[in-house]
């Protein structure tokens, strides 16, 4: 909060545009940075049946319906307070039925990308272990170190999170920037032609892709950052959803071109991926930096995310324990804790079922709530975003889609 109350103070002196359009790209590089991380790992796996150009295709098709209701989000901003939260807009426009979907939904999903990336940052602290140990560790030692360490660094605070995170989300990109400058050279254009294995896999891919565009949790944050101005706003809105869209296209090609559809498909596991991955790159040091940015990655994306339903949870429970971080430590991290140990291979599965709090965060509160306001607000002298209604119903569809295809493939 502090840097960005400088950033105001900046803006406000300055006699151009130079801050303003500062403001703009930090905002859009805020809204990256929230969707890229460990989701991003996924990507390869649940796309290895089906090919570079089926994937890309699915990928473009998310990124359209995620910017679309990003925009819709700030038509909605438009007539209520700049620091307005998801819960307030949605009791604002849909009543406390809207308010209590809004928060129902913001603790599943919070629980299941909380207990995807305990699981996946367990597998990588166990074979980490096994390979220094020369032993067999158990997964479930993994994933109760890893959501001890991350549950400290939360429980200190933010201002010492914020300087942990800065660090490692700065060690993330550039080990990624490695990982795909060294990776490219490898990529073969036969393994990019491969077919579909069976085009049902797209029911697979559709939740997963879905989440690793999850940036609508943050796009309240931005409105205030901004001050609610709407034409800054979309610009920081497509950036902030451009980025990761050709971000994950070349981590796509990277992958997909560099290990063959069989191998991938046959061994669909987090720490498979990385050893595939590695094993192109047999006698380079570079080889270390996919695991490096494999595990910065989850524990970058773990963090912010944790924080998130720490804060909610201690917002939202009776007041004796709004004070003891102990208890709201327990509540946040015990649950996913308990699902990782259960399904220690439960990556996938949680971020997918992630997609469904996400699609009704994302798709339906802001289709639903555009809806509302157009009929309350129909002077057509706000910014209204193209598409009117036929396309509200589209996007509707497609989240019914997403979750559909999340019961189907789960």
């Amino acid at each position: 909060m502090k840097e960005l109350n400088v950033m105001d103070r900046v803006y406000d002196s300055s006699s151009g545009s130079t801050a303003g359009n500062g403001k703009v790209i930090g905002g859009g590089l805020i809204i990256a940075g929230t969707s890229i991380g460990a989701g991003m790992l996924s990507l390869p796996i649940v796309s290895a049946g089906l090919g570079f150009t089926i994937s890309a295709f699915i990928i473009v098709g998310l990124w359209a319906l995620m910017t679309y209701t990003s925009l819709l989000m700030l038509e909605v901003h438009q007539f209520a307070d700049s620091k307005a939260t998801l819960h307030t807009l949605a009791k604002q426009f849909l009543g406390e039925k809207g308010k209590y979907i809004a928060a129902f939904s913001m603790f599943f999903l919070f629980y299941a990308l909380c207990a995807a990336y305990i699981a996946g940052g367990g597998s990588q602290i166990t074979a980490r272990l096994n390979s220094a140990l020369s032993m067999e560790v158990h997964n479930a030692f993994g994933s109760i170190i890893f959501a001890i360490i991350v549950a400290v660094v939360v429980a200190i605070g933010t201002h010492f999170l914020d300087k942990v995170n800065r660090v490692l989300f700065i060690l993330m990109i550039g080990s990624m920037v490695l990982v795909l400058m060294s990776l490219m050279p490898n990529v073969n254009g036969g393994f990019l032609a491969s077919m579909p294995v069976e085009y049902g896999l797209v029911l697979t891919a559709l939740p997963v892709v879905f989440t690793s565009f999850g940036f609508h949790g943050s796009i309240p944050a931005i409105v205030s950052y901004l001050d609610g101005d709407t034409k800054n706003l979309k610009k920081a809105m497509y950036i902030g959803s451009c980025l990761p869209l050709a971000i994950y296209v070349l981590w796509l090609l990277c992958t997909l071109g560099v290990v063959s559809q069989a191998e991938l498909y046959e061994n669909s596991g987090l720490t498979a991926l990385i050893a595939s991955l590695s094993a192109t790159l047999d006698g380079s040091s570079l080889s270390t930096f996919i695991n490096l940015f494999a595990e910065l990655a989850l524990i970058t994306s773990f963090l912010g995310v944790s924080l998130g339903l720490f804060d909610f949870i201690r917002d939202t429970t009776i007041h004796k324990l709004k004070g003891n971080k102990l208890y709201v430590a327990m509540l946040t991290y015990f649950p996913p804790l308990g699902f990782a140990l259960f399904y220690p291979e439960g990556f996938i599965m949680a971020l997918g079922y992630a997609a469904i709090a996400l699609v009704v965060l994302a798709v339906f509160l802001p289709v639903a709530m555009v809806y509302k306001s157009r009929q309350i607000n129909n002077s057509g002298t706000h910014y209204q975003v193209f598409g009117g209604n036929a396309l509200l119903g589209l996007a509707a569809l497609s989240g019914i889609v997403i979750i559909i295809s999340q019961f189907v493939a789960g």
